[in-house]
């Protein structure tokens, strides 16, 4: 199914310029004398069509060129980092390199523990980039010359996704209703810590006493890992879990529950106006109290904030315990092992989240954006070309022979990120749900 989305991209990007008479010969030679050199994708010089709502495609289009070229970078160079550490590989990059490190990373896990390692695992959040869709609608409505406010204050957005803060409306979903702590009855789910008034079962990890078998133990020879029995001390639940004590850190509630006061945080779909972080298409307000260009400038706008988003680092902890027989030696060689693996691991966990939400509109298996940005400004790039470049956006006269070659150098740049992700993605979850599965 991903590589037929992916193929899809490809194959709609490369249909975008036709019937629409463009041709390789139609350059920047023809605009020079009108409009100076060309500004292009390749050089960053992105004031090309000298209109601001075609322009935040082109913008748009660079940010994801430059968001997957260095995703990929940065997982190549991980990989290559923990090969050398692991000593595999002869120092190139491949997919057959990714296959034979899991195993040498598996073999050392046999080799040295008892029982493997347990991972208490929660995932990144990856957000659209308000502030460059607030920046990008506020500058398309001053090139409309509307009066654009300087500073607009605390910006609400309409969130097609999961909104993370206030809600001027109605907050719904599964506990959506994010309570912040301590609270003594969590009703539904703690996210962070547990301080247990009585001995109880852990989802996460136990620090303190465990009455049966604990998979790690600090310098005190307390548990500090996954225990099987009953947990006395402090449960770490990132990923969010039941809590019988004290909830330290925030409550996942239902809405209309006793808990989900007026001061609780929305963590679900706002049917309002979400001030906050919003995990999917988010739609900025206008820039100016009355503008009638605010509903055209807002395309470029919310393509800009989507092509930008931003993902937390994961939260990834692993525990383990020795085998009988491993030296102090051997341990102090591992712990330097798995040490580097969870710096690359979270990067590049961090990393595919990324990209999956880029082209799958997906983090984790949950879809947070329900229309994926890269298909989102393939979708609108063949709206503009198909309604004609010169339409209603009011392009200068002499900025039109530029705007030809840029919007055919877009189609390439969306066929050419379609197929690096097609040949990565699935080296990048096959490593990522590597590192975020226990492994025995």
């Amino acid at each position: 199914m991903r590589k037929n989305k992916l193929g899809t991209i490809g194959l709609l990007a490369g249909g975008l310029i036709a019937g629409v008479g463009i041709t390789a010969t139609q350059g920047c030679d023809a605009a020079d004398n009108l409009c100076g050199p060309c500004g292009t994708i390749a050089t960053g010089q992105l004031s090309i069509a000298g209109n601001a709502q075609l322009d935040g495609f082109f913008a748009a289009t660079a940010s994801l060129q430059n968001a997957t070229v260095k995703i990929n970078g940065d997982f190549e160079a991980n990989i290559l980092a923990l090969a050398e550490v692991y000593g595999v590989g002869d120092g190139s990059f491949s997919a057959t390199l990714v296959d034979e490190l899991i195993a040498k990373i598996q073999a050392d896990f046999d080799a040295n523990l008892d029982g493997g390692i347990q991972v208490n695992y929660a995932a990144p959040k990856c957000q659209a980039n308000i502030d460059v869709s607030v920046k990008a609608q506020a500058n398309c409505e001053v090139e409309a010359k509307c009066d654009v406010m300087v500073d607009p204050g605390e910006v609400s957005v309409k969130c097609e996704g999961k909104c993370e803060g206030s809600c001027s409306a109605e907050c719904m979903g599964d506990l959506a209703c994010e309570v912040k702590t301590p609270t003594v009855a969590c009703e539904g789910t703690c996210k962070g810590a547990c301080q247990l008034d009585v001995a109880a079962a852990c989802e996460g990890t136990c620090n303190g006493d465990c009455s049966g078998n604990c998979s790690a133990t600090d310098a005190g020879g307390k548990c500090a890992g996954k225990c099987d029995a009953m947990c006395s001390g402090t449960c770490s639940v990132e990923a969010g879990a039941s809590c019988s004590g004290t909830c330290q850190g925030s409550c996942l509630v239902q809405p209309g529950s006793a808990q989900c006061t007026a001061e609780a945080s929305c963590n679900g779909t706002c049917m309002g106006e979400c001030s906050g972080g919003c995990s999917g298409k988010a739609t900025p307000p206008s820039a100016s109290a009355n503008c009638e260009a605010a509903g055209e400038c807002s395309a470029q706008a919310e393509a800009q904030g989507s092509a930008s988003l931003e993902c937390t680092p994961p939260s990834l902890e692993i525990t383990y315990a020795f085998s009988a027989g491993v030296n102090a030696e051997a341990q102090a060689q591992f712990l330097a092992r798995i040490g580097e693996l969870k710096v690359r691991g979270i990067a590049i966990i961090q990393g595919f989240a990324k990209f999956e939400a880029l082209f799958n509109g997906k983090i984790d298996g949950e879809v947070v954006f329900p229309e994926p940005p890269v298909a989102q400004i393939t979708a609108s790039l063949k709206g503009i070309i198909s309604a004609g470049v010169s339409g209603d956006l009011n392009i200068p006269a002499g900025r039109l022979p530029c705007v030809i070659p840029a919007l055919q150098e877009a189609v390439k740049v969306l066929t050419d990120i379609g197929a690096s992700a097609a040949g990565t993605i699935e080296a990048q979850g096959k490593f990522a749900a590597f590192i975020t599965s226990s492994a025995g």
